[in-house]
């Protein structure tokens, strides 16, 4: 959508990196687990804004695909990127209705809420592959005007995960912090082992 671009064009403008240098503290804490976990090192960022989990996973041994809708986030992302001696492949790209093509090993979501991209995101997970997911929370405590439907609902991401076919390996909520998330670590039902 042009409006949406437009908005995080705007909001990404200034040299200022607007969620910092640093990855979210979710992925940074796991990343350990996640390098045992995956059966490889293909990576997708979904709506990776200015780069820093892109970077960061890149700087972890990840190949990195990493999509967002602002050009000038891609484009904040592609100039640290080259000065930090890393490779990442940033693709503009709109998340509505965005179809997954290729298979990953790792895909991360963070601060985004598409409620039909996630059954493709676990599709486009090879089998063992991981998905973690963690963005805004619907709570008395969240400040600032925000769009209801972008935001989970309490126990939402639970019922939207057991769906698939894998293995909910983390799930928290928290409610009474100032920005308040729902979080789930994700992983893809794998091959079945014929046991003789």
């Amino acid at each position: 959508m042009e409006a949406d671009r437009i908005k995080w064009n705007e909001r990404y403008a200034d040299d200022e990196y607007q969620m910092g240098l640093n990855p979210s503290r979710f992925l940074a804490d796991r990343i350990q687990l996640l390098k045992t976990l995956t059966p490889g090192r293909r990576a997708l960022d979904i709506a990776c804004g200015e780069g820093r989990n892109s970077i960061f996973l890149a700087h972890h041994g990840f190949q990195v695909t990493a999509v967002d809708i602002s050009d000038r986030g891609i484009e904040k992302g592609e100039s640290r990127m080259r000065s930090e001696g890393v490779t990442v492949d940033f693709r503009g790209v709109d998340l509505d209705g965005y179809d997954i093509d290729e298979q990953y090993d790792l895909i991360v979501n963070l601060n985004f809420l598409s409620r039909e991209l996630i059954p493709r995101e676990v599709t486009a997970l090879k089998p063992g592959g991981i998905l973690l997911f963690e963005t805004i929370l619907d709570s008395p405590t969240l400040a600032g005007n925000h769009t209801r439907h972008y935001l989970l609902q309490s126990g939402e991401l639970l019922q939207l995960f057991n769906r698939e076919a894998g293995t909910i390996l983390e799930y928290d909520e928290f409610p009474q912090i100032a920005c308040p998330v729902g979080r789930i670590l994700f992983q893809k039902q794998g091959p079945l082992l014929l046991v003789t």
